[in-house]
């Protein structure tokens, strides 16, 4: 396979992820200020199996097609009014938190226990900038941010992170098992 070939086939799966981010953003717990949702289930699971670069770019396709208005946003939303709205702080750090998760990875090892590590300091990464940037548009104090913006989503982030280190693994092995996936500079050339 050639190098643009791969990207080629890099790019769709991307693509495809952004879809599955959409997908799992419907899944949704209501709560006073900002919903429980798949999103950083689908994120931690793009980046730990397709790696930082990839894994970054379906969270920008994501959040392209969320901008434009096309409805992939929680409870069905789209548009510039929700990235800049009380949950956009959440959605602008999930470009951080799958650059992070992959960049860990690749930088560690693909395995279980650095997927959790990984997708546990992603969790934190996504909860920090969705709580500043809740506290600054809703110009509420630092404690009901905090309160309502971060506290609500630690044991449901952790429970997260678990299953999308779990699963991404599992399934990145499966992809690479069958040659769908693979690291271009390490494995082909």
């Amino acid at each position: 396979m050639t190098e643009s070939s791969y990207k080629l086939r890099m790019m769709i799966i991307s693509a495809l992820f952004a879809a599955i981010i959409g997908v799992l953003a419907q899944v949704t717990v209501p709560l006073p200020l900002v919903p429980i949702t798949g999103q950083t289930l689908a994120i931690g699971l793009a980046a730990t199996i397709l790696g930082a670069r990839y894994g970054t770019l379906s969270v920008l396709i994501y959040l392209c097609m969320g901008a434009i208005g096309i409805p992939v946003f929680a409870q069905m939303s789209g548009g510039l009014g929700i990235l800049v709205g009380p949950t956009g702080g959440y959605l602008i750090g999930f470009i951080p938190t799958a650059l992070i998760i992959g960049y860990f990875l690749e930088k560690t090892s693909f395995t279980v226990k650095n997927a959790i590590i990984a997708n546990v300091i992603g969790m934190f990464i996504a909860l920090t900038f969705g709580t500043v940037w809740l506290k600054v548009i809703a110009n509420l104090s630092w404690t009901s941010a905090f309160s309502g913006g971060f506290a609500p989503f630690l044991l449901v982030g952790f429970i997260k992170a678990t299953l999308a280190a779990w699963a991404g693994i599992t399934v990145r092995n499966r992809l690479k098992s069958t040659n769908l996936i693979y690291a271009w500079n390490a494995e082909v050339k």
